[in-house]
Order: C-alpha cells, then sequence, then structure tokens
C-alpha cells in the first residue's frame, strides 16, 4: 500500500482491502502443486466478499483441496465463517468477532496446513509472528515496507520468509469499503477503489517460479567513485539492483528492492539497515534509505 494509504489505514484501523481476483490467480498459479490434500484457511476472509474465498471454492477440485476454512472479522457483531469440504458449505456466524487472534480461529488456524489471505497491513507483524509461532506455511499480501521491520527482517535473512512472484512493488488496485476516504480512490464500474503502489506477497511455500541468479553488468573496479563506502560499515553503496557489480567481493548495501531478484544461491544476506555503531548506515553523513548488506557467494 503506498505510505499515505497506509498510515490512513493505521490511523483508522480500516484494513478493509479487497483483492482482486486477477491478483489472486496471477500468484497462485506458481503454488497449484502445493495445495492438494490440504486444508486452506483465509483467516481474515468474509466469504459474501473474498475473492481468496471464491478462488478456492471454484477450484477446490481441480487444486485437489481436502477442506476450505474461511474466518471474517466483524468489528460491531459477530464474525462469520464458511466451512467447504467439496460436497457440503457450512456458513454462519462465529461465538466473538472473527478477530485473527481469538481462540477460536486459532482452533482453525491449528486444522489447517496452508493459510492464504490478504491480512490487516496495520497487525502484520503480530499476524505473520502467529503464523511462524504455529509453524504455518502461507501465502499472504503485505506492504512492501514490511520487509524493514525489525520483527520481519530476521525470517527474510534466514530464508524462513521471501517474496512471492508478482505484485511486489508495482502499482495494484484493492477494493475498498464504502467508508474509505484515503487518498488514489476511484470508482470502476461502480466500485470504490483504492490503488496502492507497494504491496507485495510474502510466502514460505516454495513455488514452481524459479529466481534465476543475476546477470551482473557493471564493474566496481572501472567506476569506484560510483560505489561510496560507507563511513560506519566496511561495505560499498549500491544505488540500484541493476548496479551491482560483479567484480566486488565484499559487502555491499542495495535497495529493499533487491529481494524481488534475490536468489539464495548467488547472494548471502548479511544484515539490514544498521552499521557497526547500531546507527543507520551512512554515506557522506547521509543515510540511503533502508539498504540490506549482501554479499555474493563464491
Amino acid at each position: 500500500m503506498s505510505n499515505t494509504n497506509l498510515k490512513t489505514a493505521k490511523k483508522s484501523k480500516n484494513d478493509e482491502f479487497y483483492t482482486l481476483m486477477e491478483d489472486i490467480e496471477k500468484e497462485l498459479r506458481y503454488y497449484t502443486e502445493s495445495f492438494e490434500g490440504k486444508v486452506v484457511y483465509c483467516n481474515c476472509d468474509n466469504y459474501q466478499q473474498s475473492n481468496f474465498y471464491k478462488y478456492f471454492y471454484y477450484n477446490f477440485h481441480y487444486l485437489g483441496l481436502k477442506k476450505l476454512i474461511t474466518t471474517g472479522y466483524k468489528a460491531d457483531d459477530n464474525g462469520l465463517y464458511a466451512i467447504y469440504d467439496g460436497e457440503a458449505e457450512t456458513t454462519g456466524k462465529l461465538n466473538g468477532d472473527g478477530d485473527f487472534r481469538s481462540e477460536e480461529c486459532v482452533e482453525y488456524l491449528k486444522e489447517c496446513d496452508v493459510v492464504v489471505t490478504n491480512p490487516p497491513f496495520s497487525l502484520f507483524r503480530q499476524y505473520v509472528k502467529q503464523l511462524m509461532d504455529y509453524n504455518k506455511k502461507f501465502i499472504i499480501i503485505g506492504n512492501m515496507n514490511a520487509i524493514t521491520y525489525k520483527e520481519i527482517f530476521p525470517y527474510i535473512k534466514n530464508n524462513q520468509l521471501w517474496m512471492g512472484c508478482s505484485l511486489n512493488g508495482t502499482k495494484c488496485s484493492f477494493g475498498v469499503p464504502e467508508s474509505y476516504n484515503g487518498n488514489n480512490v476511484y470508482i470502476d464500474n461502480g466500485k470504490r477503489m483504492g490503488k496502492v503502489n507497494n504491496a507485495c506477497w510474502f510466502t514460505n511455500v516454495p513455488y514452481i517460479y524459479e529466481r534465476k541468479p543475476l546477470i551482473l553488468t557493471k564493474s566496481y573496479y572501472d567506476n569506484p567513485s560510483a560505489y561510496p563506502k560507507y563511513e560506519n560499515f566496511d561495505a560499498i553503496n549500491v544505488d540500484k539492483t541493476c548496479d551491482i557489480p560483479m567484480d566486488y567481493d565484499g559487502v555491499m548495501g542495495v535497495p529493499i528492492t533487491f529481494l524481488d531478484k534475490y536468489c539464495p544461491t548467488q547472494f548471502e544476506i548479511i544484515k539490514f539497515r544498521k552499521g557497526d555503531d547500531d546507527k543507520d548506515l551512512s554515506v557522506n553523513g547521509k543515510a540511503p534509505y533502508f539498504r540490506i548488506l549482501i554479499k555474493k557467494l563464491s
């Protein structure tokens, strides 16, 4: 979500952003083999509106699912649930409001194999921690800046979490409720939409898309002045992923968008953002926007 939209959502706690079917299809096609025989849980989804629920409901047999469960939050009422086993669908009201942290939703979480949803961005840290605590596989949408969260980055560094195959910083749209008045709102075929700039998929499910090593074409030694060294860490600064030099074997600071191209067999992630003094990495007295420190593998 754009920074402005994200701040609006956090301030108002309005996390109702409905993912478009086209964006769900574009991403989930890379995981088809991962759903066979599995219980899928969409734990932030009103089955009456959710395209995630519709996607798995209509593709239940094609994907070979065992069961589909969805629960949705309602602020001033009981949340809704739906359970589908490929033959019968059961729907109704939950005992509580459907918060993903509630006891009854956690019981559904324990039962499932894979969680797929668009969780509330304002609770993303807590949401991912819960999934990790229960050792669940997941494919979820978040804000790309979640990479910078101290609670999230260690999972990325340890290859416990990685970016998906689509979106990843490109512009996309979400459905929004009539009450939402953030920036970049527009009407499309009578539906209220919000355009966002940096939503992306996060997952720990292996996908069939192969992220190949980057082809590096730039030379550090041909133009060392283009790669200034940090004042508080022994590493060079690289402003763009496409500028990573092919002939530098030391540590390099790259932008967070590098993770969209990150190949674990080519690079090692060293740390995030901070220098030896535990302050932001600095070049000529200025801190470049969030850098990930990486090093080429032999």
